[in-house]
């Protein structure tokens, strides 16, 4: 379906893991239970990230899954203990529509709903409505996602060597509208000046305000294959907010 698409079309997609290239959160730590709400979340065949809003309720990208069924995790790193939800993209969600860099998407958000609850010590938090807006360049952000890590040589490690852990970067906010589209923000990933970015397995993780659980956006794609210069999230304290709301008064 979709994910064919994305490999003639658009080759460079965060979550398109399969490429031998320095993956997940690129020039971050291994995270820990710091962001113990962020969680890896795969459908059988594609991996992504999102984080918990409330037990039953996690927030990702649109552009992740073929299925609806999915498999979330939210343990720091393998082996992981498994809950079972469904992914609901955004209705509005549209491949190829232009949106962020031209001729990706548009509304690249999502929701997962787990079918049991998940009782955690915190959850990550919504933001208010265009909060971004408030925001200056060079706002600190924390970028957390769970994607693959490469080991020297191209290859995926194997799980017990660190594939699929959940890792931290600082990044900073380098615009807030940018020309492409005023649903994305843009990110610094600038290994060379100390700042992380996103990269292959990372989509629909967080971009967290500096130092809070504020989700400001979540992570969609990049623009070359090394995973560097700058990143694009789908901000979420726009249109999202009412989708996402929607869910959390089930």
């Amino acid at each position: 379906m979709k994910k064919g698409l994305f490999a003639v079309l658009i080759a460079l997609i965060v979550l398109a893991i399969s490429v031998g290239f320095d993956g997940a959160i690129s020039n971050g730590e291994p995270d820990g239970d710091n962001h113990l709400y962020v969680a890896y979340i795969n459908d059988g065949t594609w991996e992504c990230s999102g984080s918990a809003i409330s037990s039953t309720v996690l927030v990702t990208a649109a552009h992740c899954f073929d299925s609806a069924d999915v498999f979330v995790a939210f343990d720091p790193e393998p082996p992981f203990t498994y809950y079972t939800g469904t992914w609901y993209p955004d209705p509005d969600w549209c491949l190829g529509c232009g949106g962020g860099l031209p001729g990706f998407d548009r509304y690249d958000v999502a929701v997962v709903v787990l079918d049991a609850p998940v009782e955690l010590s915190r959850y990550a938090d919504l933001p208010s409505e265009f909060q971004v807006d408030t925001l200056a360049n060079n706002t600190d952000i924390d970028l957390v996602g769970c994607g693959v890590q490469f080991d020297y040589v191209g290859g995926p490690r194997i799980p017990y060597d660190g594939a699929f852990t959940r890792y931290c970067a600082q990044s900073q906010l380098v615009d807030r509208n940018h020309v492409h589209s005023d649903e994305y923000i843009k990110l610094t990933a600038n290994p060379s000046k100390g700042k992380g970015g996103t990269c292959f397995g990372d989509s629909g993780g967080p971009d967290l305000l500096g130092g809070a659980d504020i989700i400001l956006a979540v992570n969609s794609y990049v623009t070359n294959e090394n995973c560097a210069g700058v990143t694009y999230s789908n901000r979420i304290d726009t249109y999202a907010l009412d989708f996402i709301g929607g869910f959390l008064n089930l």
